[in-house]
Order: C-alpha cells, then sequence, then structure tokens
C-alpha cells in the first residue's frame, strides 16, 4: 500500500511533536518545514532514528524550502510565534497573519489538492485566513481548535469526578480562546449525564478553567505554550482524514448559515473523512448556549476584520 505524504509547517515544539506522532503511526511518510536553517534537518533525523525503536519504517524529511513537500496529501500548518506569558491570542494576530499568508500560497503552489490543517493562532482567524488565501474548497481547509479544547475539557471533569478520561464524552463549540462554548448538557460519563454527576457551580468551574486551559500552560512553562495535547489533537484530525474513518469531531469549518453564522470559520461538530470537512452536524441548542455561540462566532468575526483592516459591525 502506498504511503500517504504529510507535510508539517513549523518544527517548534507544535510540529516536531507532531512529526514525531505521525511517524510513529506508520501510514505516512512526513516532511518537516521551517526558515531556521537545520532545525527541521536535526529533528527529522533524530525522529527517523528512533524508527528501529518504535518499529515504523516512515522516513522523515526536514527542509528549508517547499520542493520537497510537493504533492503532498494533506499539509499541517503549525508555524507562528508563540503566546508569551501576559500575551493574548489577539495580540498574535498581525505577525501571524504575515507568515501564515505566505506558507499558505507556498502550499498552494507546491500540493494544490491537499487538505488544509490549520494551527497556528489565533486560530479562527488564521483558518479563515488560509481559506481566502489558498482558494481551496472549504471542505479542504479545516482548523485544529475543537479536539484539543473538547481533551482539556474532558481532563478536567476526569480530574473533578476520579473517572477515567476515556468514560468522559463532551465537546468545545465556537471559537478558540476565551469565547469557546463548551456544553455540559451534552456531556456524559459512561451515559451518565454530567448534571447528575456534578454541582452546577463545580461544572461552571470546569468551563471556566477549559476556557483557560492554554494561558494555564503558558503561565506555568513560562518560555513556551502547550504542545503534547495539541500535536495528540492534530493526529486524531489526520487519522479521520487521510484514513477515511468518518469521525465526528469539533473543528474550526466555514459556517455558511449553519447555526445562523456566515463566512468565518467557527468551531462545530464535523465528519472528518477522505474529503476532509465531509459535513456538518447542526444540534439543537438552547438561546442560552445558542447565544453564547453568536457570541463567540462575532468574537471571531471582529478579530478577521481587524486582519482585513475593515471596522467590526455587529
Amino acid at each position: 500500500m502506498p504511503r500517504y505524504k504529510v507535510t508539517v509547517v513549523g518544527a517548534g515544539m507544535v510540529g516536531g511533536t507532531l512529526a514525531q506522532r505521525l511517524a510513529e503511526r506508520d501510514y505516512a511518510h512526513v516532511v518537516l518545514v521551517d526558515i531556521v536553517e537545520g532545525l527541521p534537518q536535526g529533528k527529522a533525523l533524530d525522529i527517523t532514528e528512533a524508527g528501529p525503536i518504535y518499529g515504523y519504517d516512515s522516513v522523515v524529511t526536514g527542509t528549508n524550502g517547499y520542493q520537497e513537500t510537493a504533492g503532498s496529501d494533506l499539509v499541517v500548518i503549525t508555524s507562528g510565534i508563540a503566546r508569551k506569558p501576559g500575551m493574548s491570542r489577539d495580540d498574535l494576530l498581525r505577525t501571524n497573519a504575515g507568515i501564515v499568508r505566505e506558507v499558505t500560497e507556498r502550499v498552494r503552489e507546491t500540493s494544490p489538492e491537499a487538505v488544509l490543517v490549520v494551527v497556528s493562532n489565533p486560530l479562527d482567524a488564521m483558518v479563515t485566513l488560509a481559506h481566502r488565501v489558498s482558494g481551496f474548497p472549504k471542505q479542504r481547509v479545516v482548523g485544529m481548535a475543537g479536539v484539543l479544547d473538547s481533551a482539556r475539557y474532558r481532563t478536567f471533569i476526569a480530574m473533578e469526578l476520579g473517572v477515567s478520561v476515556e468514560d468522559v464524552h463532551g465537546f468545545v463549540l465556537g471559537g478558540h480562546g476565551d469565547t469557546m462554548v463548551p456544553l455540559p448538557r451534552y456531556t456524559n460519563v459512561a451515559g451518565i449525564p454530567l448534571t447528575q454527576l456534578l454541582p452546577a457551580d463545580r461544572i461552571q468551574a470546569v468551563v471556566e478553567r477549559t476556557r483557560n486551559g492554554g494561558g494555564e500552560i503558558v503561565s506555568l512553562l513560562k518560555t513556551g505554550s502547550a504542545y503534547a495535547a495539541p500535536s495528540a489533537s492534530v493526529v486524531e484530525m489526520v487519522d479521520a482524514i487521510l484514513l477515511d474513518k468518518k469521525r465526528v469531531l469539533p473543528c474550526a469549518a466555514l459556517l455558511e448559515g449553519e447555526y445562523g453564522i456566515d463566512g468565518i470559520f467557527v468551531g462545530v461538530p464535523c465528519v472528518l473523512g477522505a474529503g476532509g470537512v465531509e459535513r456538518i452536524l447542526e444540534i439543537e441548542l438552547t438561546a442560552e448556549e445558542r447565544a453564547a455561540l453568536h457570541r463567540s462566532a462575532e468574537a471571531v468575526r471582529e478579530l478577521w476584520q481587524a486582519l482585513e483592516g475593515t471596522p467590526a459591525t455587529s
């Protein structure tokens, strides 16, 4: 069976860890790209040399250019500056926009049939930008955020209840940031509704910790941001797409009227398969949940309009 070709742009902590996780999946050859000379080459060689121990035959190539990436089936964009203590995702906007724009242009030239998975922050604005710049169909551009936010949400619930994370099922909608929308009403532990297991104040504490999950790690690390859980979240999406698994995962997808939102990428439940975002699932929301999702979408829209240089309108 021929191997897939996956390109990871950005060889920092997220990108390097992602390349390792993908190599260990053993279904794709991985190309790791970065502008820093020697960085992607060194990480790629190190990951390849772990193959005899972990038992994978994946070839990992490091490069400072895009020639080696040509014809990729899937490209993950992780490049950009990381959040620093006290820095909001909004602060990252203009710097990372320039980086994502340039990367997307190169990907469009070298891998015009690829599925594009965007990880760079601020996520929702960056995936919207990548879609506009690439000109790719909306199904082939998707943002990673909901899987990560949902993993944090499930982790905190498991910690609160003293149960296995495997038995906690729930997801997060909306933008990747302070306005994300965890849904306790759709959350369960081995089928038992969360609302029967935790009082309202403890559920709210979990929701707030989830919203601040990335910032909590940044404040602890002081010189970096999360990379283990983000890279694992990308792998779950890549698996679903390349292996055509039809997984239902919360991802940033382009909405065109779903949930009453139009023209921007926002986190919603998606069916991921060989075509990328094959379907968006519209679930029933209460008036309060819907209002929260619309507030989150409006925050994303304002960020995008700030990037475009146009005044934000409600």
